[in-house]
């Protein structure tokens, strides 16, 4: 209790305003709180892309050293095919790699790979330990492909149609369930449209 101050008798505004005062920082920390787990809890995980319904940006990715065949705008016209945006440095990348082998072994969609930003012996380590699903890949030694392409960060995975558009996009490693109910329905819807 404070000198000067009986129990019952009203505050003055003085010391309401000082209790104010001292309690503004915890509301207002108490206020962003709220909002960043409002945010954190109601984010339904999709990012959108400008890139959907428009052709695949023009390019023309060298192979990895010691792989044959890098990636073109070029090898991705003509078939409905997926393009993987991976790294070896990446731990998602494991996460999915898994998945995206077995997807290859059904031969159901050519699968492309894009390795952003790696050194070639890693990228060549990774794909030994963890399976090559990939038909192509092309190096993105300097990040400028992905950057033209409104990656995010890795792994990114696209649906391109037969005329070379990107039709879905997944941002983030991906899951069985995700494969099964989102990247796959696009991929067979596409490939039954005429000239697919």
């Amino acid at each position: 209790m404070r000198a000067g101050h009986e129990q019952g008798q009203p505050i003055c505004p003085q010391a309401r305003w000082s209790l104010f005062i001292a309690a503004l920082p915890a509301m207002v920390f108490g206020a962003i709180a709220a909002a960043f787990l409002w945010g954190l809890f109601n984010n339904n995980d999709s990012l959108p892309s400008t890139m959907i319904g428009r052709d695949i940006p023009e390019f023309d990715l060298p192979p990895i050293e010691g792989r044959g065949k890098g990636l073109s705008t070029a090898d991705l016209r003509g078939e409905v095919s997926l393009v993987n945006v991976w790294a070896s440095w990446c731990v998602p990348c494991r996460v999915e790699m898994p998945l995206l082998v077995e997807l290859a072994q059904t031969d159901s969609v050519p699968i492309h790979g894009i390795n952003l930003k790696d050194k070639p012996a890693a990228a060549r380590r990774f794909l030994a330990e963890l399976g090559d699903p990939y038909d192509r890949i092309g190096a993105d030694s300097s990040g400028r492909t992905a950057i033209d392409w409104g990656v995010y960060g890795v792994p990114e995975t696209f649906v391109i149609d037969a005329k070379g558009r990107i039709a879905y996009k997944h941002v983030g490693p991906f899951n069985r369930r995700a494969l099964e109910e989102d990247i796959l329905p696009v991929v067979r819807r596409l490939q039954q449209e005429p000239n697919a």
